[in-house]
C-alpha cells in the first residue's frame, strides 16, 4: 500500500463499541514519495509515528469516554495521530474536530471512520511552529487549518520534543474559548515541566492526576499523568 504496510486491531474502550482500527504494521514503515512529510519537516525516523496506537492515546480515549456529552461544547484534539480519542468522542455524538500536521493522518481517519460505520468528522491541518508564532507565512491552505475556539483542547504525548519557543501553548491559547480546559496525557515525558511553565505564563494553571496503571493480560503497565489546564 503506496510503500507502508498495516494492521486492523479492535480496540476496546469501556462505555464504547469497540472500535477497528486500521494502524501501520510497525515502526518501520516509511512512505513520502512526494515529499510533503519532508516539507513539514517530518523525517523518516519520526514518519510512521502518528499510525501507532500509543498508550497515551487509549488513556485519553478511556477519559473521553467518562466525560458527559454536551451538544454545546466543541472540542479539539491536537496531534491526534489515529485519533482514538476523537472517534471515541465522535461515536458517542460530541462536536470534536480532529486535527495533525501529518500528511496521511487524513487518510487513515477517513478509513477508520469507514470502517467503524461512522460518519466523517470535521478534520483540519494542526500545527505549531516558531515560524507561525512569530506572524510566518502558514503552511496549509487557510481553509484546512484548525480555525476557532473550542471549550475542551485534548491531546496524547504531544511534548515529545523541546519547545523551547512555547509554539505549542501559543497554539493552544489561540485556540481556547474563556473558561476552556485543555487536556493532556503524558507519559512523564522530561518537557512536562518546562511546558506547564509555559501554560502558566499564559495563565493557565495546571492540576496533575496519576494515571498509573498495573499489567493485565491485555496490557501492559502504564505510567503516566493527566495534565488539565483551565483558562482564566
Amino acid at each position: 500500500m503506496l510503500g507502508y504496510q498495516v494492521k486492523h486491531e479492535s480496540q476496546a474502550i469501556a462505555g464504547v463499541t469497540a472500535l477497528n482500527i486500521r494502524s501501520l504494521l510497525d515502526r518501520q514503515q516509511f512512505s513520502d514519495d512526494d515529499g510533503a512529510a519532508e516539507r513539514m519537516g517530518i523525517s523518516s525516523a519520526v514518519w510512521p509515528l502518528f499510525g501507532m496506537v500509543w498508550p497515551s492515546g487509549q488513556q485519553l480515549a478511556a477519559r473521553v469516554a467518562l466525560r458527559p456529552v454536551d451538544p454545546a461544547e466543541r472540542i479539539l484534539e491536537i496531534g491526534c495521530g489515529l485519533a482514538l480519542a476523537s472517534l471515541v468522542a465522535h461515536r458517542r455524538g460530541a462536536d470534536i474536530t480532529a486535527s495533525d500536521c501529518h500528511p496521511l493522518t487524513a487518510t487513515f481517519l477517513a478509513e477508520n471512520e469507514r470502517l467503524n460505520a461512522l460518519q466523517p468528522m470535521p478534520y483540519r491541518h494542526g500545527f505549531w511552529s516558531a515560524h507561525e508564532m512569530q506572524g510566518g507565512a502558514p503552511i496549509a491552505q487557510p481553509e484546512l487549518r484548525v480555525d476557532g475556539r473550542f471549550d475542551l483542547i485534548i491531546g496524547s504525548d504531544i511534548l515529545y520534543e523541546r519547545d523551547d519557543s512555547g509554539a505549542l501553548p501559543w497554539f493552544i491559547a489561540q485556540h481556547a474559548n474563556p473558561g476552556a480546559q485543555i487536556w493532556i496525557v503524558d507519559p512523564d515525558r522530561a518537557n512536562r515541566a518546562a511546558f506547564t511553565r509555559q501554560m502558566a505564563a499564559l495563565g493557565l494553571n495546571v492540576k496533575e492526576e496519576r494515571l498509573d496503571a498495573p499489567a493485565t493480560l491485555l496490557s501492559d503497565a502504564y505510567k503516566g499523568r493527566l495534565l488539565t489546564y483551565r483558562c482564566n
